[in-house]
């Protein structure tokens, strides 16, 4: 009897040589998921607990023959897409999203490493806006991702909700609205209809480097696995905030990489 295949993830996103974010934490997210990753550089990034001291980006047809590559012969069942960098970027990945065929997207919007290093150029903002919003299925940014994106659209004040109802005018089907920059660990879920809060447990003795591409990726491969955005969001809350509880504190000087694979589980 043929065993089924495991779905197949294919992340667009940037190098952490620290092993903490990007292709990494994502790879790591879509193992814990039983799915197959595969992955497609976006940039090279010089980075470890405390800081990102160098970016190289790569050239746009090398994005676009790393999704080629995998398209046509692995196949693609939903896409995440995590650290874009600049405008030239975002052109090649909205081609290269011609290339994977009607597949989930899920975009995090990353702007900011956790180091507070800048990873999107100011002046691709709107490249991301009006290039790659309206073709995703779920965008997750955080709270100060969404204040950028919803810029115009919002005041800096808005409240998360007034948020997510402002980027899903830009075009996505789904806005998830993460709280992780919140007093309370609450995800804001909006699909055009429905406005659901997403309470989760938050934990300041947790290691979160890495927390938004684990959330985003947990969610892509729930949408491979069939379930909606709405449960695969509630999904991906609950597996990204363990992964933050179970962190690495204590790996390297500054922020600990989360444990979405149970390093220190007691079986191991």
């Amino acid at each position: 009897m043929t065993r089924p295949s495991p779905p197949r993830l294919l992340t667009i996103a940037g190098s952490d040589s620290g092993g903490g974010a990007g292709i990494q934490a994502d790879l790591k997210a879509f193992a814990r998921c039983g799915a197959h990753g595969m992955s497609a550089i976006t940039a090279i990034t010089a980075q470890n607990t405390v800081a990102v001291t160098d970016v190289y980006p790569l050239p746009p047809e090398a994005i676009l023959a790393q999704v080629r590559a995998v398209a046509e012969d692995i196949g693609v069942d939903a896409v995440k897409i995590g650290m874009l960098g600049n405008s030239e970027t975002i052109a090649a990945v909205e081609e290269a999203l011609d290339l994977v065929g009607d597949v989930p997207v899920v975009l995090d919007p990353v702007m900011v490493a956790e180091s507070g290093a800048r990873l999107l150029d100011e002046d691709a903002e709107h490249a991301l806006r009006t290039r790659l919003l309206p073709r995703v299925t779920v965008v997750t940014p955080n709270l100060p991702e969404a204040r950028a994106l919803a810029a115009g659209e919002a005041g800096a004040d808005a409240e998360p909700a007034h948020l997510a109802r402002a980027i899903h005018a830009l075009g996505p089907a789904n806005v998830v609205v993460t709280g992780g920059h919140r007093e309370q660990a609450i995800d804001t879920f909006f699909d055009g209809d429905r406005l659901v809060e997403l309470p989760g447990e938050r934990y300041p003795e947790g290691a979160a480097h890495g927390s938004g591409c684990t959330h985003s990726s947990v969610l892509a491969a729930h949408l491979a696995l069939g379930l909606d955005p709405l449960d695969a969001s509630r999904r991906a809350k609950q597996i990204a905030s363990e992964a933050v509880r179970d962190g690495l504190r204590g790996l390297g000087e500054g922020a600990g990489p989360v444990d979405v694979l149970g390093l220190r589980s007691p079986e191991r």
